[in-house]
């Protein structure tokens, strides 16, 4: 009996995200409409992803090119969490009344029980409060008329059979689960990101790592400058995703990738 439950949760899920996925991938119409505002609450990533070149400001640049003339509300901090983003919502994003809020959050969830810096001391967040806080973050947004598109957590070092990686599935498995749940549009970014690593060349050297001095693989980075943190390919590949999200058509997304790598 378990084990048809959870076949039949897995396939209630796989249908689910085949949905949605099918709805972006139709390229229309766009979510967004002309002069939205859109704010991005993060971590590291998200901040980093404010800078020229990272994928917030790509995102925006994609969507100006529409014509839609929208803006961004940065609103992403090193090292936060749920817990973090959930204290500061609204000050960080609820008051400033954006029509959107891209939310990525997930990373120092379960980073953060084994990040190692010096004498610092980090805390994860178990996956039960990760979803407390999450579903109180995207309640809490959707009251104020904010309209929610989430996006799965990235990797934590580009190995998949990294044991933070295998530990970051329930948690990205949730956010897909509640996107179903509240028909909320998602990036699947974690999935994007595993494709891509597939699909570019290995490059002899040595990988590093943000926090882990024990983490040795014989290859270089490919999406990330760190482990974690997005290198400008990284970046490309987090905006194709939200813009995809967004609804924005394949053909747009290549031309804009052109753009970004200057071809």
């Amino acid at each position: 009996m378990k084990s048809t439950n959870k076949f039949l949760t897995a396939f209630t899920l796989a249908c689910g995200l085949l949905v949605l996925h099918a709805a972006s991938a139709a390229g229309g119409p766009l979510l967004v409409k002309d002069g939205q505002k859109i704010a991005f609450l993060g971590d590291s990533i998200t901040q980093a992803g404010a800078g020229k070149n990272g994928f917030v400001t790509l995102v925006i640049d994609a969507l100006n090119k529409e014509g839609l003339h929208v803006t961004s509300i940065p609103a992403g901090i090193a090292g936060n969490r749920s817990p973090d983003m959930l204290a500061r919502l609204e000050d960080g994003v609820i008051s400033k009344k954006p029509d959107w809020m891209v939310l990525s959050c997930g990373v120092n969830d379960v980073w953060h029980f084994t990040l190692k810096l010096g004498n610092r001391t980090f805390q994860g967040v178990p996956l039960e409060d990760y979803k407390r806080n999450i579903r109180s973050i995207v309640d809490q947004a959707q009251a104020a008329g904010i309209k929610v598109l989430l996006l799965t957590s990235t990797m934590i070092g580009e190995d998949p059979e990294k044991e933070t990686n295998k530990q970051l599935i329930p948690y990205n498995d949730f956010l897909r689960e509640l996107a179903i749940e509240k028909k909320l549009p998602i990036a699947d970014l974690n999935k994007d990101m595993q494709a891509a690593l597939k699909k570019l060349p290995d490059e002899a050297g040595k990988a590093k790592m943000f926090g882990d001095p024990g983490y040795q693989r014989n290859v270089k980075n490919k999406l990330t400058n760190d482990g974690c943190h997005m290198n400008a390919l990284g970046n490309i590949m987090m905006a194709k995703g939200i813009l995809r999200a967004f609804g924005l058509s394949e053909e747009k997304i290549a031309a804009a990738e052109k753009t970004w790598l200057g071809k």
